[in-house]
């Protein structure tokens, strides 16, 4: 995003090409204009005819005039205040949020006031929009329901217009086959050397992508056999940032499988540097691996196990997967994968090959008891 400053009001623009005003009320509040513009001119003639507003004193707050709100400044700042648990949400989910929004949502909602949005606009939007890609369409339904539900907390509106049924849910596009140990060893093999454990780390031990990239020596402790996850990395606009994990469940220490922890030790000792920040897996300049370096690879990998449905986060489905496999509890799965709700964790599962005549064999055991 670039922004520039022009007397008491900023022009920003958005990922999406569309430019965004901040200006500063009479009250000293900073607010953001109701809607976007697409051409910056658009933007500073808006800036204009706001400052033209406050010199003859007819502006007023739109806070006070609940009734005049249109969901373009609703939505505005509601995603510059948005926290979850009592947290700021996440750069990346932000710019998520603003993408929809410019993209999907302005364009019919923003000049609305939010009085005014009945179901019926909300279904005429609905059966229009992204009908080709149902995942993203689930997307930006769920946001305008959670937006216009924090209008009715906000006593703004009376009810929620977003009220059509399995809207937010769409139906996996990617079905997920999870890989067969056999295949997890064609495709670490495949991969170079320096990047083999990170397909073991995100396999067996059901490792995030960011968290992988961020591991560093301190974070390894071999001797209790966990690895610790306390950080990740996210790419916000092309580069990366260091936050926390995806939720507060994914701070956690895995224990690591007796068979990975020499894998481990050699990767350690051949190829991390021995301060206690250092990354498991540097880039060859020495930060964080870029994504399409290991795709790169990973494409080549995928081939050769003849498993080219596969993507890397299917990895850690595999791990869930191979763990399920193990009899792990949903509470067990839960805390090794960092989820922090049930119906996550059960995402991940699937019925093992051979598990039903397994399960089979050992009712028939109680019935011989």
């Amino acid at each position: 995003m670039t922004t520039s400053k022009r007397g008491f009001a900023s022009i920003t623009q958005m990922r999406s090409g569309n430019f965004q005003v901040r200006y500063t009320a009479p009250s000293g509040k900073r607010l953001t204009a109701g809607k976007t513009f697409a051409a910056k001119v658009d933007a500073e003639a808006w800036i204009t005819d706001k400052r033209r507003e406050i010199d003859r004193g007819k502006w007023a707050d739109p806070d006070d005039m609940p009734e005049k709100i249109t969901f373009g400044a609703y939505a505005a700042r509601w995603l510059a205040n948005r926290q979850v648990a009592g947290r700021p949400i996440k750069e990346r989910t932000r710019q998520h949020y603003q993408s929809i929004l410019d993209d999907h949502l302005t364009a019919t909602f923003s000049p609305k006031l939010m009085t005014a949005i009945k179901p019926r606009d909300v279904r005429e939007w609905y059966q229009t929009t992204l009908a080709d890609k149902p995942t993203m369409r689930s997307h930006a339904y769920s946001l305008l329901r959670t937006i216009m539900a924090s209008a009715v907390n906000d006593e703004l509106i009376d009810a929620n217009p977003c009220r059509i049924v399995g809207a937010g849910r769409s139906k996996r596009v990617h079905k997920i086959r999870p890989t067969s140990v056999a295949e997890l060893g064609v495709l670490t093999s495949e991969m170079p050397e320096r990047l083999q454990l990170m397909v073991t780390l995100a396999s067996w031990c059901a490792l995030r992508f960011g968290e992988t990239v961020e591991l560093r020596r301190g974070d390894v402790d071999l001797s209790a056999e966990v690895i610790r996850i306390r950080r990740a990395a996210t790419r916000v606009g092309g580069t990366y940032q260091i936050t926390t994990p995806k939720s507060d469940a994914g701070i956690r220490d895995v224990d690591i499988p007796p068979h990975v922890v020499p894998l481990i030790e050699i990767h350690l000792g051949k190829f991390v540097d021995p301060a206690r920040d250092a990354l498991l897996f540097p880039a060859d300049h020495g930060g964080h691996l870029q994504p399409s370096t290991l795709y790169r690879h990973w494409h080549r990998a995928r081939t050769k196990a003849n498993r080219e449905d596969l993507r890397w986060h299917d990895l850690r489905h595999s791990g869930a997967v191979l763990a399920a496999a193990t009899g792990a509890s949903i509470a067990e799965l839960m805390e090794r994968l960092g989820h922090s709700s049930a119906s996550a964790a059960m995402r991940y599962q699937h019925v093992s090959r051979g598990r039903g005549r397994e399960i089979a064999a050992l009712l028939s055991k109680l019935a011989d008891a």
